[in-house]
């Protein structure tokens, strides 16, 4: 059985002839599906749990973006029995760039129709988050804060938002643990990541896979205000090796620890209070079309 989970406020007007275009795909297909819409906060989880925990075989379908995969895989339960599909129906759809899952809705719909799943890697927290594309720490999180509390269109409130923390952001400290090294650091942004990159663009990962059983990681030290949006455009373009306070690494598990009591990380956009990153990379475990 099909599940389909779509955000049911992103589908009024025009945008509901998408979800008839999905399913025109599906029906051609011979699948039989069922459509389910949400309607709150942690509803999209709340239909993973269900129909992932049914004993059967199921295949459950993001159609939205970051968030909605996100909400979706932090509900499901068995692993062994169930696959995940993505439509990208966002605003930044960075987990459909790293999986090379086109945005047009009919060529996505058509990938989950007529191809098998594979095996893709994942972010395990030791608090149980999970997280498909990334979990980071510092400007990221001040970036986001300013969205959710801004006005607007949401593309255009994450640009005028990252204006306003490159001129306001301070810096954390924090000590992270990999690979058998500590290190303590006042930085920038500190992040460990699935995908390619966050932000509806910026690549923090730029080489990155979501199937080699590693995540990479990145910490950013203090960078003097002046410089700091040149370094910014490197690292939205990708290159990081060129910024000299950044440090990347390829890890299987990995801590950031904020000296910090009171703090937020975000994971594909989502916003968790004092949630440590004590993070491993599950491999070989979550079938998703590709």
């Amino acid at each position: 059985m099909y599940y389909i989970i779509a955000n049911s406020l992103h589908l009024k007007g025009k945008k509901a002839e998408k979800l008839e275009t999905v399913k025109s795909v599906f029906d051609r297909a011979g699948i039989k599906y069922e459509i389910l819409l949400t309607e709150h906060a942690g509803h999209a989880a709340e239909y993973a749990r269900r129909i992932t925990s049914d004993g059967n075989e199921n295949t459950v379908v993001a159609m939205g973006g970051d968030g909605t995969l996100h909400e979706i895989l932090n509900g499901f339960v068995d692993f062994g029995k169930n696959s995940l599909g993505l439509i990208p129906f966002g605003t930044g759809n960075d987990f459909a760039h790293a999986a090379g899952i086109p945005l047009d809705v009919k060529e996505a719909a058509e990938i989950i129709a007529f191809r098998d799943p594979s095996h893709i890697d994942f972010i395990q927290l030791s608090s149980g988050l999970r997280s498909v594309n990334a979990v980071g720490m510092g400007i990221d999180v001040d970036v986001l804060k300013r969205v959710f509390a801004g006005k607007g269109r949401r593309s255009s409130k994450y640009f005028r938002a990252l204006l306003a923390s490159l001129c306001k952001f301070k810096c954390f400290d924090f000590e992270a643990e990999y690979d058998g090294e500590s290190i303590k650091r006042r930085g920038l942004i500190a992040a460990l990541g699935n995908g390619v990159q966050i932000g509806g663009g910026i690549k923090l990962f730029p080489e990155a896979k979501i199937d080699d059983g590693y995540m990479d990681m990145i910490i950013v030290d203090n960078i003097p205000r002046r410089k700091l949006i040149f370094a910014l455009a490197k690292l939205m373009r990708g290159k990081v090796n060129s910024v000299k306070e950044a440090k990347f690494m390829r890890v299987k598990k990995a801590k950031i620890l904020p000296v910090d009591k009171n703090f937020t990380l975000q994971a594909e956009g989502e916003l968790y209070e004092n949630i440590p990153i004590d993070a491993e990379v599950i491999s070989g475990r979550l079938k998703f079309y590709l």
